[in-house]
């Protein structure tokens, strides 16, 4: 597949989305959000890629929908546009690879909420989120669902009835960014993030992302049932046992991915 809004390369099992609409501040348009979604699964099906990285082409990450989306539409239309500029939010969830922001300038509206979406997220020190539709007369339900589940229903709220822009430094202390670092070292400390995921089994990190994801939604004690389940099977792997034994030898372990 040909790309226009989105630029893709690998290197060493991690897979690089470039978002590319520099120009207009990497805003979400109909073809960006379709072809962000098929890069991400693209890379998912792809037995190469191991770690997924979406970074941003220019000064910002993302300042969310490009306002030229708002035009008049019935009801109907809308609800396909929404959809399609939250797809993203569903694709990053299911598949089985960790999915890894690299945030510089404005990640903002839906931009947030892709960092919101993401596995894990590194920031540059002078990074910006927020939850900012309201502030055009708009709401940001789409970003407030993986917001919520990070920081509670109290702080989404503000969040999102404020519309109010917080620094990288406070979007850390909340628990939605992992690391904050110098805007100079965001390159360098997105790819070694990437690559120690990258160097751990790849079986071992589907299962623990498919595991975290699904037991958030159940209640207690099936959460620990199904943490085993998924555990067991792990366990009975050629490359479970590769790994211990690599680890008792002291030497690097060799994946084969069964």
């Amino acid at each position: 597949m040909s790309y226009t809004t989105i630029a893709l390369e690998k290197r060493d099992h991690i897979g690089w989305i470039t978002l590319n609409r520099p120009e207009a501040k990497n805003t979400f348009n109909v073809p960006l959000a379709q072809e962000l979604s098929a890069a991400l699964q693209a890379l998912d099906d792809d037995p190469d890629v191991r770690v997924i990285v979406i970074r941003a082409a220019g000064k910002h990450f993302s300042t969310g929908i490009d306002l030229g989306e708002f035009k008049p539409r019935s009801h109907q239309e809308y609800r396909r546009l929404i959809k399609l500029m939250d797809l993203h939010n569903h694709t990053i969830a299911r598949l089985k690879k960790p999915v890894i922001a690299s945030v510089k300038g404005y990640a903002v509206a839906n931009g947030a909420g892709l960092t919101f979406a993401c596995d894990m997220v590194v920031a540059a020190e002078s990074a910006k989120f927020g939850t900012t539709a309201i502030n055009v007369g708009l709401i940001c339900l789409g970003p407030a669902v993986p917001l919520a589940r990070s920081v509670g229903r109290r702080k989404t709220l503000e969040m999102v009835l404020t519309g109010d822009v917080i620094s990288a430094a406070e979007a850390e202390r909340l628990g939605l960014v992992n690391q904050v670092v110098p805007d100079d070292q965001l390159e360098q400390a997105t790819l070694e993030l990437a690559a120690k995921l990258a160097a751990k089994s790849p079986l071992a990190l589907q299962i623990g992302k498919a595991g975290i994801y699904g037991m958030a939604d159940l209640p207690y004690h099936q959460a620990i049932d199904y943490a085993g389940e998924l555990f067991a099977s792990l366990c009975s792997t050629e490359d479970a046992l590769e790994g211990v034994q690599a680890f008792v030898e002291r030497r690097k372990p060799v994946w084969k991915e069964r």
